[in-house]
């Protein structure tokens, strides 16, 4: 009988567990505070001084949300002035995303071109979502709603 309660326990906190992280998944999130820090060189690096917004993806080689996220984000900057997305594969380089407090991916940072960190975005974002959030820091005429 201990052994059947011990299973719906675990069973009651695996649906917690995935509901939760369910609920978080592509939710946008305030910039965090960076008193005096500074960008790890490749996300520096992929700043555009002429973009208002550059959107850096966090991502990893054998992520499947990161490629889902990759299509989305791109197509979203190709139809929305003053809208950079840049793509950067930690794979190889895990002390970037140490650096950047980023724990999952994929998970963007939406960047302003002073390096100041607009928004973040854990997993899949959702397009309009996003763009509401971008509103304020995009140049009006730059959103194109037809998708």
């Amino acid at each position: 009988m201990i052994g059947l309660w011990v299973l719906l326990g675990t069973l009651v906190a695996g649906l917690v567990a995935g509901a939760v992280l369910r609920a978080r998944n592509g939710r946008i999130r305030s910039a965090r505070p960076s008193a005096g820090h500074t960008l790890p060189a490749p996300v520096a690096e992929a700043l555009n001084p002429s973009a208002p917004v550059t959107l850096v993806q966090i991502s990893t080689t054998f992520c499947a949300p990161c490629r889902h996220t990759r299509a989305l984000l791109s197509a979203l900057a190709e139809r929305t002035e003053g809208l950079r997305h840049v793509d950067l594969d930690v794979t190889e380089r895990p002390e970037v995303a140490r650096d950047l407090g980023v724990l999952r991916t994929p998970t963007t940072l939406a960047l302003a071109p002073d390096g100041r960190e607009l928004l973040r975005v854990g997993g899949l974002p959702k397009s309009g979502e996003l763009l509401d959030a971008l509103g304020p820091h995009l140049p009006q005429s730059g959103i194109r709603l037809s998708e």
